[in-house]
């Protein structure tokens, strides 16, 4: 069992919004404490969006809700009424002021909170929850994920560590955050720093997994710290965020709605970095590529085609382009029939590597995805409002 950081404790359990499973999770320090988030920035936006933004103006909180299988998207005034009727509820049973919670809602779009439910959840929420575990939390908060979402780091040259838990496997394709993340950690971090950290990291690592190209409209990546284990070198606490939010992003790609394989791509060779995370994103993004992995086609032509369609990086030309499977050269280098053979047995692995080098400068990317399969389909046509 992953324990939370020092400084925090959590409440979860089912108030009705699923049928069965705990679907009501508050995380909570003691005080107010530093925190940042991202957000999407889809024009459909939901009301924990909206709340969670204008809360985190002032870069502090105390608590973090998630009601899980209801996004609350796409209601109106009665919507937001709504979320600030839980951050309310919530503040209320801790003893903070409501600017000082957050919220994050998943699920269906275009469906209310169930209202009498959500207050009785709420009235039943602990004034100091004393839940310690992580990995309840993130069972707390799935929706269409096959397991719960879990990281942890030690950071270097401290007592301080770094949880984090995730949800999301579908309607991914973040822009300035992805799914629902919340990290947690008891180092002592100005808000400023926080803020900053988080948001180079996210970008290497949430920012790099696209599952189906859709990005979600309840978006929401969160940090806070407590600071109860003290201060720590920074670069250190960098490397430990990352390594968390790296397994996290892992994870949301391997668990991608009917995945059976992770797709990692990486670029090298580009002009800059936004020009290696572009060409890498149209290849893990490709219908053609991601059928290919599925049916371990070594088929390279599709690559060379998710090149290709960065029409707009005219500096990008094909006798230049190296593409690879795993470590193998497929282009320009011709692959035998035996090379083909080895190839697709690779291809059936649980993990597959495609490496690019556009032959440019020295930028590189790297970015994870998953292949598309019928269970995808399936899926999301049964996913219904």
């Amino acid at each position: 069992m992953t324990s939370l950081p020092s400084g925090f404790h959590c409440h979860v359990a089912n108030i009705g919004v699923k049928d069965h499973t705990d679907d009501f999770v508050v995380l909570a320090a003691d005080r107010p404490v530093p925190a940042a988030g991202v957000f999407t920035k889809s024009r459909f936006a939901g009301p924990s969006v909206i709340v969670s933004r204008e809360h985190l103006a002032d870069p502090h909180a105390q608590a973090m809700v998630v009601v899980s299988k209801n996004a609350n998207v796409a209601n109106g005034p009665d919507g937001l009424a709504d979320a600030r009727e839980l951050v309310a509820g919530v503040a209320g049973r801790l003893g903070c002021a409501a600017s000082d919670v957050l919220v994050a809602s998943t699920g269906v779009i275009g469906r209310r909170y169930p209202v009498e439910r959500i207050r009785a959840g709420v009235a039943a929420l602990p004034e100091r929850p004393g839940d310690t575990s992580a990995d309840d939390a993130a069972r707390g908060i799935m929706t269409t994920d096959t397991f719960a979402k879990v990281a942890s780091a030690a950071v270097a040259g401290s007592t301080a560590r770094v949880v984090g838990i995730a949800k999301g496997v579908g309607m991914i394709e973040p822009d300035m955050a992805t799914m629902i993340a919340v990290l947690l950690t008891d180092a002592d971090i100005d808000a400023s720093t926080l803020d900053a950290t988080f948001r180079r990291v996210v970008d290497r690592t949430f920012n790099c997994v696209s599952i189906d190209t859709d990005t979600s409209t309840s978006d929401t990546a969160v940090i806070l710290a407590s600071g109860a284990a003290g201060t720590v070198d920074a670069a250190a606490f960098d490397a430990a965020l990352h390594d968390v939010c790296l397994a996290l992003t892992k994870m949301i790609a391997r668990d991608g709605e009917g995945a059976e394989t992770l797709i990692e791509v990486t670029v090298t060779g580009a002009r800059d970095a936004a020009q290696a995370k572009r060409v890498a994103k149209s290849i893990v993004n490709s219908p053609l590529v991601k059928t290919a992995v599925h049916g371990a086609d070594p088929n390279w032509g599709r690559v060379a085609m998710a090149i290709g369609k960065c029409s707009d990086d005219t500096d990008i030309e094909q006798d230049r382009v190296v593409i690879r499977f795993g470590g193998t050269e497929v282009y320009p280098t011709r692959v035998d029939d035996a090379g083909l053979e080895a190839l697709g047995a690779y291809l059936r692995g649980e993990e597959v590597e495609i490496g690019v080098d556009l032959g440019i400068a020295s930028a590189t990317a790297t970015v994870w995805g998953c292949d598309l399969t019928d269970g995808y389909i399936r899926i999301n046509a049964d996913y219904t409002t």
